[in-house]
């Protein structure tokens, strides 16, 4: 049984950082496309940054580019979201998916690609 768990979550002031970390379980491969997605309120789920675990490819959107970077740790299963000069438009929940199907991340990025969710964490950020 796959179980994806997210921490890190929180309320900051905009310019602060925050760290979002996601511990896997139960994958039955080492090598997996792991992303972040987020949500706020009234639009749609957005991928924000995806891995292939164990290297390779890596995808970040636009609007966070220089300030949020995906990492991993192969031997933890986990994977890292670090955000930082965060602005009050990156308030959403953020989730952690995993892409089983397609483990260089060559599946796209749209939620339906992913079939794995964590139960997702809160990022506030105030101006």
């Amino acid at each position: 049984q796959v179980q994806l768990v997210e921490s890190g979550g929180g309320s900051v002031q905009a310019g602060g950082s925050l760290r979002l970390s996601c511990a896997a379980s139960g994958l039955l491969y080492r090598r997996n496309c792991m992303a972040w997605f987020r949500q706020a309120p009234g639009k749609e789920r957005e991928a924000v940054a995806a891995i292939s675990t164990g290297g390779g490819s890596i995808y970040i959107v636009d609007s966070v580019k220089g300030r949020f970077t995906i990492s991993q740790i192969n031997a933890k299963n986990t994977v890292y979201l670090q955000m930082n000069d965060l602005k009050p438009e990156d308030t959403a929940i953020y989730y952690c998916a995993a892409d089983v199907d397609h483990p260089y991340c060559s599946g796209g990025y749209a939620a339906r690609d992913f079939g794995y969710w964590g139960q997702g964490t809160q990022v506030t950020v105030s101006s």
